[in-house]
């Protein structure tokens, strides 16, 4: 029967109407993805004025860009034409205005909101939108609904204007320049302006005590200025072309200062009190106190600036709520203020059954994030059943297992750092096998490296040591000095002191597909002499041990690559939950961590590093950075610090039929939202009275 029930290709192509997949593999196989950051267009913004009892203005990016091949200031260029509209709000707003609990919708919006455009058009207020998540862990489910930036990519993966008005660049990239919405504000109504950036800055990024380590990363070098309330000015030391996108697409640049000063303890008025608050909630410090508050997941009574406001910490239970923020600051093209959905719900699931069983039974409305390839041809034949359609998008994922380089067990520190090691390990894997297990055979055997539609996409990488060769394997594990067995078969470890032996630690469940695909390589391993063991951790304990480098080889995806250089965390060793040298991690970011360690003098990691400092953020012309990012992946293919095993993987996305909004087949990664690569604002109800 299992047999019967296997999905063939055929019927993957007819069931996912692979012509969505193939539009958009069609738009982005030469994407612009990085207009500002890889090759300095002039970008033209045509502004409409929409004359109320105050002006709406709506921004719509042209779409001819000049292509600047040397660096040259960015100009705007602005035209105004009238259109009456009057503002339009959400009735549960409305409500609350008559009764005089909130203010009237022109007062709460900022002089120009940002117009969002929906992708099916003007939508309909109301309704609520279902999800799931698993724990505490998983707040970034949540998270990647709104955590959106200055600025954000359109459907082509083009960057164009959101929180931010717009933005001036001089003419070595050394200077960046934001304007800010006038009259915006945060959730609570108090006015958002260039002190969110500036306290944010002066009180947290360059507080010692907040920020031990020093300012690193994108912010490295920079000083920051904000002329007037409006207005901030970055400047860096030398030319930093990258800094808008990897800066401009996160929410991570501002704090409200005028809520979080009476947690931090240069600004509150009774140092004792505070102590004795945070004591009492079992926390040690000040700092670790600050940092909980100033997490929305956690923290409610925190100001906001996204679309949806948390109405109770993700800590609370089985049910995690959001609700629209009156304050939210764009509208769509008729003035309607957005968003459209009322209410966001994530429920709780403890197994991957239950949230099964709550796909089927239709009670999960637009969902990717905890779907898997494996449930496929389940989710398909639940459709009518379940009144939802099964979309499919473009994995940017990979399985593989990360090898930690800088594990604290001297003998296996000594094996994974030997590059012999390393490409016997990816030699002695039969991948065909992992394609089977996991997506039934319909993603592609690689390393982990950008993907196909990735503007860095570098064949070199993705098919170095891919070849299923257990004579090549063992004859690499014999010249690196682990020739000797036991009587069991397994290896010596080099002292003879007993098998070489490691623990593939990782968050599949058992009954998971990703517990198979582990056990299927702790098989292939056994095969050559290995013993590899796999251990299942929730996610907070994962968490706790990658961040105390306690683990020892993780089995974990590797995602970030189709627009890799907008997030090369991965690439560049900073991305300590993918733990393949969690050690030199935070020796890089944070060298008063007590899990810090400096790589050897001389090694790779360390050009690495000097590549992408100082040559890719440096270098102006897309095309050279580029091709100076491919020596960070010649690196990459010469030494494969970690063997994957398949990548771009078909991904399924459950759509309750009459949402309306979202992109079918888009490109599934976290620098790109994952399934909320639009703006999430704009995704509505059919029939919203039917989803209250």
């Amino acid at each position: 029967m299992q047999n019967e029930k296997r999905l063939n290709r055929r019927e993957f192509l007819t069931w996912t109407a692979v012509s969505a997949v193939g539009v958009l593999a069609a738009s982005c196989a030469q994407p612009t993805p990085e207009t500002i950051v890889k090759e300095i267009p002039v970008e033209k913004v045509v502004k409409e004025t929409i004359v109320v009892e105050k002006e709406v203005a709506v921004e719509k990016v042209v779409k001819e860009t000049v292509v600047v091949q040397k660096e040259v200031a960015v100009q705007k260029e602005v035209v105004a034409t009238a259109a009456p509209v009057k503002y339009k709000e959400a009735p549960m707003l409305a409500k609350l205005v008559a009764a005089g609990k909130l203010p009237p919708v022109e007062e709460r919006l900022p002089l120009e909101p940002c117009v969002m455009k929906g992708r099916d058009g003007i939508g309909k207020y109301g309704g609520t939108m279902r999800r799931c998540f698993n724990g505490v862990s998983d707040r970034w489910g949540p998270t990647k609904l709104q955590d959106r930036g200055f600025i954000w990519l359109d459907e082509n993966l083009n960057w164009i204007p959101r929180l931010a008005k717009g933005w001036d660049i001089n003419a070595d990239a050394t200077e960046w320049t934001w304007h800010l919405r006038k009259g915006m504000k945060w959730s609570d109504g108090e006015p958002f302006t260039s002190a969110a950036m500036q306290w944010r800055w002066d009180n947290q990024v360059l507080n010692k005590e907040i920020t031990p380590g020093g300012v690193t990363g994108v912010y490295k070098d920079m000083t920051m200025t904000s002329p007037d309330d409006y207005t901030v000015v970055f400047k860096f030391p030398y030319p930093s072309p990258l800094f808008a996108t990897r800066m401009g697409g996160r929410q991570t640049i501002w704090t409200p200062g005028h809520y979080m000063q009476q947690f931090h303890m240069d600004f509150t008025k009774d140092k004792a009190a505070l102590e004795k608050e945070y004591k009492d909630k079992g926390i040690n410090d000040w700092v670790s106190y600050f940092n909980d508050r100033d997490r929305f997941d956690l923290n409610e009574a925190r100001p906001q600036v996204g679309a949806w406001l948390m109405k109770q910490p993700i800590t609370a239970g089985e049910m995690f709520t959001m609700e629209r923020n009156p304050y939210f600051w764009a509208v769509d093209e008729e003035g309607q203020q957005l968003p459209y959905i009322d209410k966001i719900t994530h429920r709780l699931f403890g197994s991957a059954d239950v949230r099964n069983m709550w796909v089927l039974n239709g009670e999960i409305d637009f969902q990717y994030r905890h779907m898997t390839f494996s449930d496929f041809t389940l989710y398909k034949e639940g459709e009518q059943k379940g009144d939802y359609k099964v979309f499919v998008g473009v994995g940017a994922s990979h399985t593989a297992m990360q090898v930690n380089h800088t594990t604290k067990e001297p003998k296996l520190n000594e094996f994974f750092n030997n590059r012999d090691v390393r490409i016997a390990l990816s030699h002695a894997v039969d991948r065909s096998v992992i394609n089977e297990v996991v997506c039934e055979g319909l993603a592609t055997p690689r390393q982990y490296s950008p993907i196909g539609l990735s503007p860095q996409y570098y064949p070199k990488l993705s098919n170095a040591y891919i070849e299923y060769d257990p004579k090549k394997s063992n004859e690499l594990l014999d010249k690196a000095g682990y020739d000797k067995k036991g009587a069991d078969g397994f290896r010596l470890w080099k002292d003879g002191s007993g098998p070489i032996s490691f623990i593939i630690e990782g968050t599949d469940q058992t009954g998971t597909v990703g517990e198979d695909a582990v056990l299927v390589v702790c098989k292939y391993l056994a095969d050559v002499g290995i013993k590899a063991t796999y251990y299942y951790a929730e996610r907070a304990l994962y968490t706790q041990h990658y961040q105390s480098n306690e683990i020892e080889a993780a089995s974990w995806g590797g995602d970030r690559t189709v627009l890799p250089l907008v997030a090369p965390i991965i690439w560049i060793g900073e991305q300590p939950d993918r733990p393949w040298c969690p050690g030199w991690c935070y020796w890089r970011t944070d060298k008063t961590s007590p899990t810090a360690m400096e790589p050897p003098a001389g090694h790779w990691i360390r050009d690495i590093w000097d590549i992408w400092d100082n040559q890719v953020c440096k270098e102006p012309d897309a095309k050279k950075q580029t091709e100076l990012f491919w020596k960070i992946l010649d690196i990459w293919a010469e030494e494969l610090p970690y063997p994957t095993w398949i990548g771009e993987q078909p991904m399924p996305c459950i759509v309750k039929n009459g949402f309306r909004g979202y992109l079918p087949g888009m490109p599934l990664d976290d620098p790109t939202g994952d399934e909320n690569l639009l703006n999430t604002e704009t995704y509505y109800w059919e029939n919203p009275e039917a989803h209250a």
